[in-house]
């Protein structure tokens, strides 16, 4: 059982088109760390099909047999019938608590009577939408990527005296910014090739395509149909802030290179009482290009960061 004051880490959604060895290499190393719960599935592309849902269910089977909670996240734009498919099929089982990526994962859970996490990006800026969504089934939310922490705090009724935040809440913490989605897929437009015959050139970039501006200053990320800031959002300072908006989970979202010593920092600050200078300056060292950022968080710019010494 977890100590009451314990922030528990999550890890997110592999948002790249990783190869099959990569993807299971990467949820052994996970088996073995301080993570507490994993989300999995594909939730960018439905062309990326390293794994199959079959895959997707026995991975998770293996996770929780090793004592973590497994939570099956949907995609974050529906834009098949093929899509719908592979959405039915994770609301019928009944094994793992599903994420809801986007409206119609909603009204599917909510018809079944299932209980569902909110996914960062099903919009939810104000107390009432989230009861509502608490009425519909919701048993966790993750705010939306660029909603202050105070804004979190009030729409958990913190602000106004509750004792309890009105969800447990799960903010994204640490990694590449999911800013945006498209019907289109930008990293084929890149290569000049067409959306259906992509011939899957998101697969030779392991964590994103970075973009430059003109002046050779990373910015974003193409992602296949999503758009991510290149830089990551880190709030590995920012304890006190977390917790008086009551946020009992940390989102940590995946990459390619050094993601074991990302838990391990998180878990040392937040539950080992680390110094979170000392965590800063070693996970600055090794961020991808982009450097890190905490601006959403504390309602600035995205790109901010509060702490250019660490």
């Amino acid at each position: 059982m977890q100590n009451k004051d314990r922030i528990a880490l999550s890890i997110g959604p592999v948002l790249y088109y990783w190869p099959r060895d990569t993807l299971l290499n990467f949820y052994a190393m996970l088996a073995d760390s301080a993570a507490d719960s994993v989300v999995l599935g594909e939730v960018v592309c439905e062309r990326r099909h390293e794994l199959k849902f079959a895959d997707w269910l026995a991975l998770a089977r293996d996770l929780a047999a090793t004592g973590k909670e497994v939570v099956l996240a949907t995609q974050a734009l529906i834009a098949s019938e093929s899509d719908l498919r592979l959405l039915r099929r994770a609301a019928e089982q009944a094994e793992f608590l599903i994420e809801a990526g986007d409206a119609s994962a909603l009204q599917l859970l909510s018809k079944a009577g299932r209980p569902f996490v909110l996914g960062p990006h099903i919009n939810v800026y104000s107390r009432d939408a989230l009861r509502e969504y608490l009425r519909l089934g919701a048993r966790r939310w993750v705010p939306p990527v660029e909603l202050p922490l105070p804004a979190i705090r009030h729409v958990n009724g913190l602000a106004d005296g509750a004792s309890e935040p009105l969800l447990p809440t799960e903010v994204f913490a640490y990694g590449r910014l999911p800013l945006a989605f498209s019907a289109r897929c930008f990293t084929a437009r890149h290569h000049r090739l067409a959306k259906d015959q992509c011939e899957f050139r998101c697969r030779d970039d392991r964590d994103g395509l970075l973009l430059n501006t003109s002046d050779g200053t990373p910015f974003l990320v193409l992602n296949g149909i999503q758009t991510q800031s290149a830089a990551q959002q880190c709030l590995l300072g920012e304890e006190e802030a977390l917790r008086g908006a009551g946020v009992t989970r940390l989102r940590l979202s995946p990459s390619s290179t050094g993601f074991e010593e990302v838990i391990a920092h998180f878990e040392a600050v937040f539950n080992t009482a680390g110094d979170p200078a000392a965590a800063l300056g070693k996970l600055r060292e090794s961020a991808l290009p982009g450097g890190l950022v905490d601006g959403f968080a504390r309602a600035q710019a995205g790109l901010a960061w509060s702490r250019p010494s660490c």
